[in-house]
């Protein structure tokens, strides 16, 4: 888990944090809802034919949700979601942007929902943020059972040379400092399946610069050293060979999908 003080700091670069961080591909939504099968999920108890999977409508939680980048995507596949956040400032924002999303304080080891009440819990871009011991009986409480938790990262693909080029200038990404193929787990929820999906984000140079802006390990600088950053990157988006002259880039992303399931 890494720093949790790092977690909270996100609100006060809101506005960069939905400008430069990608969305989620609609593929990975769409395998991760198929995995949530109504055949999959008994019903609990006293709801009998009134459990919204027999319906074929997904009730999920989205946790860590921040300004909803992935709840957006949930919510145009059809799913019925509720939002869990603990920063009142990314919360903010998704509420304004998704009116119609249920959203709610809380974290993955403390949920404000009942029990037995979602059919899919996911986290996006925010498990290595937590105590999997903690998270996972909690996650498992609000699961129904045959319910799924959706563990989701989106990873700068370093195949491409200019991706590994930028990373030496801003820093190590994620799939580099935490495991995001084998994530931790606690009990009782149990490893069911893995994907990755690859796909390409479009930004211009503002919204590099927001990309930049927005990572945790940026916002903990000094505005010296901000500077010092935002040049470093100037200098290589006007200099590498793949992006010089270019006004627009088409970042390689591969989104990393771990599914668990609650007996």
């Amino acid at each position: 888990m890494k720093d949790r003080r790092l977690a909270q700091s996100f609100g006060a670069e809101a506005a960069a944090y939905e400008q430069g961080r990608p969305g989620y591909p609609a593929d990975a939504v769409q395998w991760i809802l198929a995995a949530t099968s109504p055949d999959e999920l008994a019903p609990a108890h006293g709801q009998g034919s009134n459990h919204p999977g027999a319906a074929g409508r997904v009730e999920v939680v989205d946790l860590g949700a921040g300004t909803g980048k992935f709840t957006r995507a949930l919510v145009s596949e059809g799913a019925e979601v509720t939002a869990v956040e603990p920063d009142p400032q990314m919360r903010e924002r998704l509420a304004v942007a998704l009116p119609e999303v249920t959203t709610l304080a809380g974290t993955a080891e403390s949920i404000p929902l009942g029990a037995a009440s979602a059919d899919l819990v996911t986290m996006a871009q925010a498990w290595h943020w937590v105590d999997p011991v903690a998270a996972s009986a909690e996650i498992a409480r609000v699961l129904r059972p045959g319910g799924v938790l959706a563990l989701v990262w989106n990873v700068r693909d370093h195949r491409v040379p200019w991706v590994q080029a930028l990373t030496e200038v801003i820093g190590a990404s994620i799939a580099e400092e935490f495991d995001t193929v084998h994530p931790p787990l606690g009990d009782p929820l149990v490893r069911d399946a893995f994907a990755e999906f690859d796909w390409r984000f479009p930004l211009d140079r503002d919204g590099m610069h927001a990309l930049v802006a927005s990572r945790s390990s940026v916002i903990a600088l000094d505005p010296p050293a901000r500077h010092e950053l935002a040049d470093r990157l100037d200098k290589l988006l006007d200099a590498h060979p793949a992006l010089a002259g270019r006004t627009g880039y088409e970042l390689p992303y591969r989104t990393r999908v771990t599914l668990a399931r609650r007996p």
